[in-house]
């Protein structure tokens, strides 16, 4: 049976994490979807589609949906939809977590690679930040979490755009790139995004693709990763905006490439010992690899200490061999990392 697609949905209090969901759960868009809240949430669905009975863990809705709370954890609540579904108690095509507006969703993601009963039934689409656009960058300075939950996202959603000039949104989404530059960020109004938007982005999937914003790769005068750190003011320089003090999230991003392929054997080496020491910092990561041995490029990825990899796509004759990693982390140590990377590559 196909696995069933999970998309995570988290984001600042505020930010209308409730109003996307609930407009998912009313509309007719012919999927059958379980939403999975954690009910100590600080908004709750709307209760006028949501009659909760006395310890009944899952409601049908009038369109098919179907919404249950975490009972244990999430990991049972998991196993026992999957278990439902398999003998024909229950009916959807996929699930939708929400998770507390100040929830890390490091361990929800974890669960997906950890725990093998989820990992047999369910396969995470994407992890959908919701970042509200008038308090964000008071949030973003105030708070980790909502750092960390930047640095999680496949997809960034701007809400309340509408309440911030030009020129505050252009600062905000500076900042946010600096944090993520995997993720794409795109205004939402009021939770009226497309469907097709939200659900099936394969954002997190062991994909061929590695999006960072060119702008960000540019300027590379050596095949190291210098990436969009160094040269900040390049392209910051017409910001007058006081917000250059961004610089000093801990929540960082920064991008490796290289032309020569890589040891596997070595690489292996140096990855397995960074997340060991790094793995509770290490947010996101993945890269598209040439790798000694093959002619087909090796995608990997991770979250904190757990990383996969996958064999992609050959290599097109046409196409330059380049490696390139996205790291996303709290305080990552950029120094040994790049030193790392560029001692596991074949010699020249």
């Amino acid at each position: 049976m196909a696995l069933i697609p999970t998309t995570i949905l988290t984001g600042f209090l505020g930010s209308g994490k409730t109003t996307l969901l609930n407009r998912v759960l009313k509309e007719a868009h012919g999927q059958r979807i379980a939403v999975i809240e954690n009910e100590f949430g600080e908004e709750n669905i709307d209760n006028e589609i949501l009659v909760r009975e006395e310890g009944e863990q899952i409601v049908q809705m009038s369109n098919g949906c179907i919404c249950c709370t975490i009972r244990d954890d999430l990991r049972s609540t998991l196993v026992d939809l999957a278990t439902q579904r398999r003998n024909g108690q229950l009916t959807f095509d996929r699930v939708v977590i929400e998770t507390t507006g100040v929830a890390d969703p490091g361990p929800v993601i974890q669960t997906f690679f950890m725990d093998e009963e989820v990992a047999e039934n369910f396969l995470i689409d994407s992890v959908i930040t919701l970042v509200d656009a008038k308090h964000a960058q008071q949030q973003l300075t105030d708070r980790q979490e909502a750092r960390r939950q930047v640095g999680f996202a496949d997809q960034l959603f701007l809400s309340k755009t509408d309440l911030i000039s030009a020129e505050e949104k252009a600062a905000l989404v500076h900042r946010l790139q600096h944090i993520n530059p995997r993720a794409p960020i795109r205004s939402v109004h009021f939770g009226e995004v497309p469907l097709a938007e939200v659900l099936d982005l394969r954002g997190f999937n062991l994909n061929a693709k590695l999006e960072v914003d060119p702008q960000l790769m540019d300027d590379d005068h050596d095949g190291h990763g210098h990436d969009h750190h160094d040269h900040d003011h390049e392209h910051g320089e017409h910001c007058d905006h006081p917000h250059h003090h961004h610089h000093d999230d801990d929540v960082k991003s920064f991008v490796f490439r290289a032309q020569r392929p890589f040891d596997p054997v070595k690489l292996e080496d140096f990855l397995g010992a960074i997340v060991n020491v790094y793995g509770p910092r290490m947010l996101r990561y993945k890269g598209v690899l040439d790798m000694a041995g093959t002619d087909r490029k090796v995608i990997f990825q991770g979250v904190h200490q757990l990383m996969g990899s996958d064999l992609g796509p050959a290599w097109r004759d046409d196409e330059v061999r380049e490696s390139k990693m996205v790291f996303i982390g709290i305080d990552l140590p950029r120094d040994i990392l790049e030193q790392g990377l560029t001692q596991s590559l074949v010699p020249a």
